[in-house]
């Protein structure tokens, strides 16, 4: 079997290359992906190369795959399987194995397996995991965005909240509380919010909070404020660029009391120093934005940690029943991830999108593996459209849905693809 795929070969050196995949072996599985979104985790991996914990060593002479998002088809199953997974079903896949204490993962450990190929054989591990989901909805897009929506999902489990003199840890945030999400505009943060929204606990008030203009408008034509009240939510989109004191602004929309569920999206000082000032008594904050800085720090208020129970904690990914949690809710429409994504592309955008991805404008960036197409965001469909009318098509397409992706799009791209999206 033939793929075509991005490999990684050391730091900063992603090659597209077709390469023959070897023979199946009874306790693998043979997959087609659809679709691989780009995170930044990728991004990290492709800079550092084999100083990154997961890359190995030797990736000179044995490339690996790139891309952990991944979605699409089994196409063959080993003989160990077999009773439990069949050809022609959709798939899913958890990459954050924790395997024999290894952290070998999809999309950067495997010679084989990521996502940013045409074809891939799954190692044991993963099915011996449980890390191979069936997907039962109707884009491939949500069950790869279902990785992301999955880390979104872990924070809002692992934060907790206490009663004083109990040691009892009531997991989750508070439900009919106050949530501030701090720069949360973002792909990620769109996707705290959807969730926030439709999930089984949900806050009477979220705060969200940016310093990008744009950003918070496209925001607020996905989640009309108004619209959100009526399911009994309080949604307050904020521009802290121009408030002298952000956190007293902040707190005093809570009425003085400050937030139960802070989570900050950014690893930016500022930002997780304010997110401690504005907890109210027994808040929790998670801190869900990775640094890249080992040094990275910020002032904390050692008084109210002890004095006004504050907890402070991090998340760095989901689990399994987390990622399962996304699937369900988006199979049943609960949830829409595409929120996060503002630009679709090809396999031949894949390595360039990974490698410039802190400096590409916009949200997700959705890699068809099938289709050469430049990387191109949805907000441009119309301007293209005046030369190619497929690009019209989706414009009209993605315009009856807020601007955003859908599986109306997905299936119509998919089927006039390769020829009708070459830029003209």
């Amino acid at each position: 079997m033939q793929t075509r795929a991005v490999r990684l070969y050391g730091k900063k050196d992603l090659r597209l290359e077709t390469f023959a995949l070897p023979a199946l072996k009874a306790d693998e599985i043979l997959v087609q992906i659809i679709s691989d979104s780009i995170c930044m985790s990728s991004y990290k991996a492709a800079v550092l190369g084999p100083e990154h914990k997961r890359v190995p060593r030797d990736v000179a002479e044995h490339p690996v795959i790139i891309g952990h998002e991944m979605a699409g088809n089994i196409v063959a199953v080993g003989a160990k399987w077999q009773s439990r997974f069949t050809p022609g079903e959709k798939f899913a896949l958890q990459p954050a194995l924790n395997y024999q204490g290894r952290m070998d993962s999809p999309g950067y450990s495997y010679r084989y397996c990521g996502g940013a190929a045409t074809y891939a054989i799954l190692p044991q591990e993963v099915m011996e995991l449980g890390c191979l989901l069936k997907y039962e909805g109707e884009a491939y897009y949500d069950a790869s965005l279902a990785e992301p929506m999955s880390c979104i999902i872990g924070s809002f489990h692992a934060s907790y909240h206490t009663d004083m003199g109990s040691y009892e840890h009531r997991m989750g945030i508070a439900a009919g509380g106050k949530l501030a999400i701090l720069a949360g505009a973002g792909p990620m943060g769109l996707g705290a919010i959807d969730y926030a929204l439709h999930s089984d606990r949900r806050p009477a008030m979220i705060v969200v909070t940016d310093v990008d203009e744009a950003k918070l408008a496209r925001a607020k034509a996905i989640f009309p404020p108004a619209e959100v009240k009526q399911a009994g939510i309080e949604l307050i989109f904020v521009n802290t660029t121009a408030i002298r004191d952000g956190a007293a602004y902040l707190r005093e929309l809570t009425g003085g009391t400050g937030f139960d569920d802070v989570h900050v999206y950014a690893p930016v000082k500022a930002v997780v120093e304010q997110a401690d000032q504005i907890l109210g008594r027994d808040g929790c904050l998670n801190f869900f934005a990775g640094p890249t800085d080992p040094a990275f720090a910020g002032l904390l208020n050692y008084y109210n940690v002890h004095y006004n129970a504050a907890h402070v904690m991090g998340t760095t990914g989901g689990n399994t029943s987390d990622m399962l949690e996304s699937l369900r809710l988006t199979e049943k429409k609960l949830i829409n991830p595409a929120v996060m994504v503002t630009h679709i592309g090809g396999l031949d955008s894949a390595a360039g999108a990974t490698l410039t991805l802190p400096q590409l404008p916009g949200g997700k960036k959705l890699i068809y593996t099938g289709i050469d197409m430049e990387l191109t965001a949805i907000e441009d469909f119309a301007k293209l459209g005046a030369a190619n009318p497929h690009f019209a098509t989706l414009a009209a397409i993605t315009g009856r849905n807020k601007g955003l992706w859908c599986a109306e799009a997905e299936q119509y791209l998919l089927k006039n693809w390769p020829e009708g999206f070459k830029r003209p």
